[in-house]
């Protein structure tokens, strides 16, 4: 359980869940106006810390500026909006938080009500007065302020996030095609040639016998296709990334406040 003092110290410190798990910045703490002790924080969740997730602190944690709560990130972020008027809880809003938490409601810990507080350790937490309770307020404006009013308004913040859309891989495999090439082959054959008997071959023509029986034989040769394969590499393939942009319309709602005035005002607006 925080005390007073964790209080002033716990504003802007981080907060983690039970499966430690950072949750976001600690931004309001919400003090019981009897005891002073802190009852509710808000945390800032939600893209760039747009959204304040409420969570009562009565079984929180608080180590140097660590706020460990016993809460699920996913109990954090999806708690219910609730409405802190001038500051304040009132016991619809503080039941309605301890309902969606699992947490036992008691009425006597509310009965002064849940005031903001701002981190100044001059300002008097254990007030118990209505008027006070009603006047103290976060805001500037308000009867404890100056005469002025402050106009607030939501700003739309857009970032992007990064998530797994598909896969691609490579994957290689074998297959078969036929390749026709045509290939010059040379063959002999045999062929009779005759030759006259001149001077110059008549030696050889007379050199034998006059009559006799005999045999010669001529080899013929023809070539033949051999076919050889050899594999050799032809190319490297590898899957890449690229990024391409573009534009997205994103529409959302936000609320702003207007002021008017009533009675006979000169508007120098």
């Amino acid at each position: 359980m925080l005390n007073e003092q964790d209080a002033r110290e716990v504003m802007g410190s981080t907060a983690y869940s039970t499966d430690d798990d950072k949750l976001g910045k600690v931004g309001q703490v919400f003090l019981d106006d009897e005891t002073g002790r802190p009852e509710f924080v808000t945390i800032q969740t939600g893209v760039f810390g747009t959204k304040e997730s409420f969570l009562p602190v009565a079984e929180a944690t608080f180590s140097g500026d660590r706020l460990t709560v016993p809460f699920t990130k996913d109990k954090v972020k999806d708690a219910p909006n609730v409405d802190a008027d001038g500051g304040h809880l009132d016991r619809d809003e503080e039941q309605r938080l301890y309902d969606y938490y699992g947490m036992q409601y008691s009425t006597s810990q509310t009965d002064s009500g849940l005031g903001y507080s701002d981190g100044d350790s001059n300002r008097d937490v254990d007030s118990t007065s209505d008027t006070d309770r009603d006047t103290v307020g976060h805001d500037t404006s308000g009867p404890t302020t100056d005469d002025a009013m402050t106009r607030s308004e939501e700003q739309v913040r857009v970032g992007t996030t990064s998530e797994e859309t598909g896969r691609a891989r490579l994957r290689k495999y074998v297959t078969t095609e036929q390749e026709t090439h045509t290939v010059p082959v040379r063959k002999e054959r045999a062929v009779l040639e005759t030759e006259p008997i001149t001077d110059a071959n008549v030696g050889n023509a007379t050199g034998g016998p006059a009559i006799s029986e005999e045999e010669h034989e001529v080899v013929l040769n023809e070539e033949r296709v051999v076919v050889e394969k050899t594999t050799e590499p032809v190319e490297r393939v590898r899957v890449g990334t690229e990024t391409t942009t573009e534009d997205q319309t994103v529409t959302e709602e936000v609320r702003k406040e207007q002021i008017e005035a009533d009675g006979e005002i000169d508007d120098r607006r």
